[in-house]
Order: structure tokens, then sequence, then C-alpha cells
């Protein structure tokens, strides 16, 4: 009887083989989450497919696609004395224009990491004399549960509470990157987190209007290459379609409750992401029947010109138009204890992943 792990290592070694004969002519398959962008490094699977099929990440790190100005807002709350700033722990070191919440943390600022915004509840029933202000960061992922925040904070009666919010939509972004010349994308992986709340119908897009690939994937190795292959199959055929190889995880209609309390919340807006620009409704602002949650509506704050860094290039590896190795930054000046860019910042950041394990392999 097989060990299981030789299961696994024939699997794959038959999957890549069919990949590269399906496959006849260089391909550029996007990954567009942060996630696949680490399990495809940890496996080393780049190293495993034919040298005709390149991965390119794209913009699929929240932290990474969250532009300056929303950090120096942040930073801005942070030095009121009447404020208490709650965040997730990977927007700590996030790069604003001239400081970081880490720094403003370390110079006395009331900045508290949380592990679920209902955690920020606590935290303003407890201290009823402040304003307690949740960095709302993320995808269709985390929206839901922020959502589901403002619901409680209004059962509760809290009127301390607010978000500051950069939620945005993957499907609008993917959108954009296609119009996008430079990219010259043969083929999406689309995100499994994303998927399991908003379901498929949202990316009919992609092959209807643009004849372009595109897999639900997975994040074990063989869900990966699975879905390369899946890819691999259409481009061979000749044909479009957007396919789930995560069955076990993404039914077709998402969830459904999750959705529910996004649009009961939220309502869509146009937002700038970092190295893409304004992407016409790709955010998720509060609507007006909350917007009293709005940090931003209820106390507006002057925030200093936002300016990018210096020859950072972590606008053109959200696009997939260079790799991060590309960045004359990247491994010198650029390093995830001294992040000059926000892709060096997070453990699913383009730049983090490369190089942490960029030089990891499998062998087959």
């Amino acid at each position: 009887m097989k060990h299981p792990s030789e299961n696994i290592r024939e699997a794959a070694a038959h999957l890549i083989r069919e990949i590269d004969r399906l496959v006849t002519k260089p391909v550029r398959l996007m990954e567009v989450c942060g996630t696949h962008t680490v399990a495809i490094f940890k496996a080393g699977i780049r190293h495993l497919l034919p040298p005709q099929v390149e991965l390119v990440s794209g913009p699929g790190c929240p932290v990474c696609v969250t532009p300056h100005d929303f950090l120096d807002t942040a930073i801005a709350y942070s030095r009121r004395p009447d404020v208490i700033l709650t965040t997730f722990g990977d927007m700590l070191r996030v790069p604003g224009s001239s400081s970081s919440l880490s720094a403003e943390k370390a110079a006395g600022a009331d900045i508290r990491v949380v592990y679920s915004p209902l955690e920020s509840l606590d935290i303003a029933r407890a201290h009823p004399e402040k304003k307690v202000i949740f960095l709302a960061v993320g995808f269709e992922t985390t929206a839901p549960t922020a959502a589901a925040t403002v619901l409680t904070a209004e059962k509760l009666g809290l009127n301390n509470f607010y978000l500051l919010s950069a939620h945005k939509l993957v499907p609008p972004a993917l959108r954009a990157l296609l119009t996008d010349q430079e990219a010259k994308v043969t083929g999406f992986l689309l995100p499994g987190h994303v998927s399991a709340v908003i379901g498929i119908p949202p990316y009919h897009f992609l092959a209807e209007e643009y004849q372009v690939p595109a897999v639900i994937a997975g994040f074990e190795p063989l869900d990966i290459l699975q879905a390369v292959w899946m890819l691999a199959q259409q481009i061979h055929s000749g044909r479009a379609a957007v396919e789930n190889q995560y069955t076990r995880v993404v039914p077709p209609e998402g969830n459904p409750r999750a959705r529910q309390v996004l649009a009961q919340v939220y309502e869509t807006t146009n937002v700038a992401w970092r190295g893409l620009g304004v992407i016409p409704g790709s955010g998720l602002q509060l609507n007006p029947q909350y917007r009293s949650f709005d940090a931003l509506t209820r106390y507006p704050i002057q925030v200093e010109k936002a300016a990018e860094p210096a020859a950072c290039r972590c606008g053109e590896v959200l696009r997939g138009r260079v790799k991060p190795s590309d960045c004359l930054l990247f491994g010198k000046a650029c390093i995830p204890e001294h992040p000059v860019g926000s892709c060096m910042v997070s453990v699913e950041g383009t730049c983090a992943a490369w190089y942490k394990y960029g030089t990891g392999r499998w062998q087959i």
C-alpha cells in the first residue's frame, strides 16, 4: 500500500505532464489571492510548471492595495487624544506618507490590535468617553463581519463606535486588469475565500465579455495544480469559462446570508486602489441608513497630501507588470523588517512572499 505522500506526488507529476502537453505556447496565469501567492511559493509550484506557463501575482492582498491616503487618514485619527484606533495587526507596519501606525503607537497613540471587529464594541463599551474607530480593510471575505459589527453596534445603542472603511470588491479589479494592455493575462486563478462569499456569477463577465478562462481554486498544492490544469484544458480547446475547482468549499451561489448583510449595510462606490487607480464600483461605503457609523462623515479630519515612496514598484507588481525582483529596492532597502512599500508588509504581500519563499522548490 502506498504512503499518501506518494499518491500526492504521483498526482502532481501527472497534472504537470498534462499541463505541459496541453499548453503549447507561452501563457500568463494570474493568481488573484495573496494566500494563493504564498501557497504557490511554499510548494515551489512555479518551479514545477513547464517554462511556457508563467504565474504572476495580482492585487489579491487587501493591505497591499490600500492607498497611502487611507493610512494617512488613520494616522491622523490616531493622533487625536479622544480616539482609540482598532485594527488587524497587518496594518501596523504599512507605511503612510511620513509615518506608520506602528510608529504612532510607539509614540503613545492608543492603537489596539483586534482579531475581530466585534472586539471593538467591547472596547467602546469600556471607554464611553472615547471614539473607537475600526480600520475596516479587506475584500468580500471580511466585509460581512464588519457589516455585522455595525448592526450589533446599532442594536446595543453604541454611539461611540465608527468604521474607517477601505473594503474593496474583487470582480471590478479584475475588469480593470483586463483593460490594462501591459498585464496580458491569459487566465485567472480566482480566490477561494472571496468566492465562498460571492459565488460564481460575479465572475461570468471574464468569459462572456473578455473571453478569458478562469478557475476558482483551493489552497492545497494539488488544488492549485488542478486549477492550472483546468485552465490549460480551456486554453487548449480555445474556450473560455468560469469553472470551480474548489467545490468542497465554494457553492455556486456563495453565502447568501453574508451577501444579504453586505447589501443591508453597504453600498458600492468608486475607490482608489494602490497601483490600479480609481476603479468604478469597486469599494464599499456605509449606506445612508448607517452613515452615522462612518468616522469620516461624523468627524472629518485634515490629512497631509499623500506621497508614494520613491522608486517603489509595488503598484506595478500588483498589476502583474513586473516581478518584485525587478524593483531596485527589493531585498536591499526594502525588506520585511524595514518595508518601503505595502507589498513587503503583509504576509500575503507578493514582495514578502518572494523575499521569504523565492528560492523554495519541490522535487517530483
